[in-house]
């Protein structure tokens, strides 16, 4: 019996029945290596389990894969239950996954991670040593392959914003064995033979060995041997690799970089404009502010009626004057009073007033000491006698001790 012919949807909707009857397909348990890993908006996960020879796509829906214990990740082996089907617009079979166990690291996530530590240990990716972008490149140079989607948008993204500025591409391989060698020669190239302001190297998305040119240890010396800034663009937003570590900015995508590395002129001189605007409003109110101040000043006593504050500061000089005066007589008065009582109490201490009085001071005149005591002269001595109006000089004959 001769069958009709089949429509597209007919075939895939068949194959999908077929494959939903198996018992093998409908309930399996796949091993392999996580690769091109997304993590859609929506919560689905979108990735490919592969092994040495080929591979198989996957889909993890939200409420699934909100029951992992763990995070999947880039080159993660992995052991995937779900069952075989075919997604029938596209024509394609995949893995829908409901469960999903941690199996080990597939051995290019392990290399990635070795290379990883050993060169964060040799300060690779010490922020002290990231050199800054300039503000506004005038030569930009781009090492990616001239054919890809990257650097068209590259290009793109650097012309709609800055229209002045020159974009120098250094066509290289960015996967496979003779990418990495390509990609340092690129970096150098800008360093020695043409000069440029900042570097961007990067590609589009990719599985993990389709990006593995920029996990190359090559790559990862000529980047921070470099003295020009270079901007490393690998991928999409959740593709990280050795580059975007030791380069001196991580751009999520290559339209990123291209924004990442220039000013949108057109949003620079806005900015420029509202700050001019912003200064002149602010030299405007400095300018009020002192009118307002001088007027102030112009229209003050001191200003309308100078004559009349100079005749009051000189009579209040005058009074200041008369001021210090009095004080000073009164200081002097008061001087000249203790003095006078120092000088009376001084003068009743004085032996001349003694003498005034009919006494006498007696001197040894040998000595020249005065003469207080009995005991202080012998039979003999001579002595002076010193009386208001002169001196009698005489000899001891007798003493008499009362």
């Amino acid at each position: 019996m001769e069958i009709r012919a089949l429509s597209v949807s007919e075939v895939n909707g068949y194959i999908k029945k077929y494959l939903g009857i198996d018992p093998i397909l409908s309930s399996i348990t796949v091993k392999g290596e996580i690769s091109n890993y997304k993590l859609h908006t929506s919560g689905h996960l979108y990735f490919s389990l592969k092994d040495n020879s080929s591979r198989l796509r996957c889909i993890m829906f939200r409420e699934a894969a909100k029951k992992l214990a763990f995070e999947p990740t880039e080159g993660m082996n992995v052991a995937a239950k779900g069952s075989i089907s075919v997604y029938e617009r596209d024509g394609q079979y995949q893995l829908y996954v409901k469960d999903m166990s941690q199996d080990g690291l597939g051995e290019l996530y392990e290399a990635f991670e070795q290379l990883k530590k050993s060169l964060e240990q040799k300060g690779y990716f010490d922020p002290d040593n990231k050199k800054r972008l300039p503000f506004m490149p005038l030569k930009i140079g781009v090492v990616t392959s001239a054919e890809g989607a990257a650097v068209r948008d590259i290009i793109t993204t650097i012309g709609r914003r800055s229209g002045k500025t020159e974009i120098l591409v250094y066509n290289s391989l960015v996967q496979g064995e003779k990418a990495p060698d390509q990609i340092c020669r690129g970096i150098q190239y800008f360093n020695r033979m043409e000069p440029v302001d900042v570097i961007i190297i990067g590609r589009g998305g990719g599985s993990i060995e389709e990006l593995w040119a920029f996990n190359d240890e090559r790559v990862a010396n000529a980047i921070h041997e470099s003295e020009i800034p270079i901007v490393s663009a690998v991928g999409h937003q959740t593709d990280f690799t050795i580059a975007d570590f030791a380069a001196d900015l991580r751009a999520p995508t290559p339209t990123a970089a291209g924004e990442l590395v220039v000013p949108e002129l057109q949003q620079l001189g806005r900015s420029l404009s509202e700050a001019y605007g912003r200064m002149g409003n602010a030299m405007e109110k400095y300018i009020q502010m002192r009118r307002l101040e001088l007027k102030r000043m112009k229209e003050s006593y001191g200003f309308r009626q100078p004559r009349d504050r100079i005749v009051q500061f000189k009579q209040q000089t005058d009074e200041e004057y008369a001021r210090l005066v009095r004080a000073l007589g009164v200081f002097c008065r008061n001087r000249r009073l203790t003095l006078e009582q120092m000088a009376a109490r001084m003068d009743s201490l004085s032996p001349l007033s003694v003498v005034e009085r009919g006494y006498a001071v007696v001197r040894n005149r040998e000595t020249g000491h005065t003469v207080k005591s009995v005991t202080q002269v012998k039979e003999n001595s001579n002595l002076d006698l010193m009386l208001k109006d002169g001196i009698i000089s005489t000899r001891v004959l007798k003493l008499k001790r009362g």
